[in-house]
């Protein structure tokens, strides 16, 4: 049995504002929106990291998960291409660049898959309107028959509802459909930021915030677990990153569906918003990557995991956010090209070996995981005495 968990001494957290925080949060109180703001405007990360980190070991103790998993996009046809001004992975039919596989082209891709250590495909693309709902099920249905053991997480919420309207049905029916072809789960990609005039902005005719919403509760209804994303650090307020997080929280609380929240960074390289905005090059900062983690570790209290994205923010920072409220790192992935695209300059894939080193280098028990969060083996950690190189 576990040993109690020590809260941290509200005393020795120099800001008043976040002081406040750590108190409510020591007496067992829920957060609510005003402390998600004191912990976003708080100049003292390392004490908001503690807190996150007490919140995460009083949940998962000292485990770090991950999952052997691979990436797929089909497509990069998008009829969104000139409306997304954060995107660089998007591409009009006849431009430079756009793709859109054929079934046997998939299953090359997939054909990583084939080592058996694979379980979980994580199939996303543009809104191409060749990629209906045969489309998908056919690739689904494919990918099940060649490799039963691997669970599909596919789809964002914006892709389904693409689905629908090209398709003139209702969510809930394709949602039914891709179900009965293979779909496993869906990931939380597309939610960007919900408040209606940063999405006007950079995402103009994108789906809704609550159309979002509405597909993940549907999903839910439907026994279909979900995951959660917020986009942050490009022109958003952090009154909008508040709202954005309560209606995750809200949602939650009304279907318990989320598995997972991932905030994902902003990459300013090749897209119309990083030009504007003058920043390419420039990505977010750890301080604020770090600070996302632990607000939604504290705030999202009833979303049971805290991912941090390697491909987004480094493998070191992700290493540092095993200590603010993270209890998943981003698996094996395998030909990542989404984030790529827009500047990333992490690997495109990890091994089972640097995984490892990583975590247990953080101190942390590593544990790989299936797409449930169910877990499959656990790792020795790092000998006593031993020092391992970050």
């Amino acid at each position: 049995m576990q040993a109690a968990i020590a809260y941290p001494d509200p005393a020795g957290v120099a800001d008043p504002a976040l002081r406040r925080v750590a108190e409510k949060y020591a007496s067992g109180e829920r957060l609510d929106g005003n402390d998600a703001l004191a912990m976003f405007r708080s100049p003292d990360l390392l004490s908001l990291g503690r807190l996150a980190d007490h919140a995460n070991r009083v949940k998962h103790g000292d485990v770090v998960t991950f999952a052997a998993n691979q990436h797929i996009n089909p497509t990069n046809v998008c009829i969104l291409r000139t409306t997304c001004a954060f995107c660089s992975f998007a591409r009009l039919p006849k431009e430079h660049g756009a793709y859109h596989y054929t079934l046997d082209e998939v299953w090359a891709e997939a054909s990583a898959a084939d080592n058996g250590l694979t379980r979980e495909f994580h199939i996303v693309g543009g809104l191409d309107m060749k990629a209906g709902l045969q489309y998908y099920s056919d690739i689904f249905r494919g990918l099940k028959q060649r490799y039963p053991h691997v669970h599909i997480k596919a789809l964002t919420a914006v892709e389904i509802a693409h689905i629908a309207r090209i398709e003139k049905m209702s969510v809930r029916d394709v949602l039914m459909s891709l179900r009965e072809a293979g779909l496993d789960t869906l990931p939380g990609g597309g939610a960007e930021v919900f408040g209606k005039a940063v999405r006007m902005t950079i995402a103009e005719k994108k789906l809704a915030g609550s159309d979002w919403i509405n597909v993940h509760r549907t999903a839910h209804e439907l026994g279909i677990r979900t995951n959660c994303t917020m986009l942050y650090g490009h022109i958003e307020s952090l009154e909008d990153r508040v709202e954005h997080l309560t209606m995750l929280r809200d949602l939650q609380d009304e279907t318990g569906g989320f598995l997972a929240y991932i905030p994902l960074a902003y990459h300013p390289d090749h897209n119309e918003l990083g030009r504007e905005l003058g920043r390419e090059g420039t990505a977010t900062t750890g301080f604020d990557d770090l600070r996302n983690l632990a607000v939604g570790r504290l705030f999202l209290d009833t979303i049971p995991h805290v991912k941090t994205h390697w491909i987004m923010v480094t493998p070191a920072l992700s290493q540092t956010a095993l200590s603010f409220g993270v209890n998943d790192l981003e698996g094996t992935v395998v030909r990542e090209k989404v984030y790529h695209e827009a500047g990333a300059h992490t690997a495109q894939s990890m091994s089972l070996d640097e995984i490892l080193r990583l975590i247990r280098s953080a101190g942390k028990v590593p544990a790989e995981r299936d797409s449930l969060y169910r877990i499959l083996r656990t790792f020795e950690p790092e000998p006593a005495g031993v020092q391992v190189a970050a």
